[in-house]
């Protein structure tokens, strides 16, 4: 399908667009055969959303709040539809605490053997690694500090091992550490 052309920035739609009109935009544009829209889905969250609408979601930036759970910035974008499919993302899929995260890595061990991720899994690893960063920014004791350090680049490795699947000669699996 092609697109308006984009302007200096990226954005489709040029800068005089506001952002919520991007996502509506850009949520709207499917591929052929593709729903428009999570609405048409049955339960909704199966299916990840479209790189470029959750670009300018993230994009809008995340906050923590006081219980520790990630919202965009953005009150305006959080009430489209893409923003709340995000949001319910972040509080239902999206480990909270560091023991999930863990938990997370170890299912994501099991399949390591397997074929590659699943888009719907692999939005959750990309989404899982974000919140450890907002999470690691906002720790406020060394030990939690390394704790989510050490969970997004396990994470990080995870989603670099998933990607090379197919890929990478067997015996040389890619590396982030020494």
């Amino acid at each position: 399908m092609e697109g308006p052309l984009p302007d200096s920035k990226g954005h489709p739609w040029g800068a005089g667009v506001s952002r919520v009109k991007r996502v509506r935009g850009l949520a709207s544009l499917s591929a052929p055969g593709q729903p428009a829209d999570s609405d048409s889905m049955g339960d909704g969250l199966q299916e990840p959303e479209a790189p470029e609408v959750m670009f300018e979601l993230l994009w809008a930036g995340l906050e923590l709040d006081g219980r520790g759970q990630l919202h965009i910035q953005d009150e305006e974008l959080a009430s489209t539809h893409p923003g709340r499919r995000l949001s319910l993302l972040l509080q239902h899929w999206v480990p909270s605490d560091v023991e999930g995260v863990e938990q997370r890595l170890q299912q994501l061990q099991h399949l390591r053997e397997g074929p590659p991720l699943s888009p719907w899994e692999f939005q959750q690893l990309l989404l899982t690694g974000l919140s450890c960063v907002y999470r690691l920014h906002a720790a406020s004791e060394a030990e939690e500090r390394g704790r989510w350090a050490q969970a997004f680049a396990l994470l990080a490795q995870e989603t670099l091992w998933d990607l090379c699947k197919g890929s990478c000669p067997q015996d040389q699996l890619p590396s982030l550490g020494p």
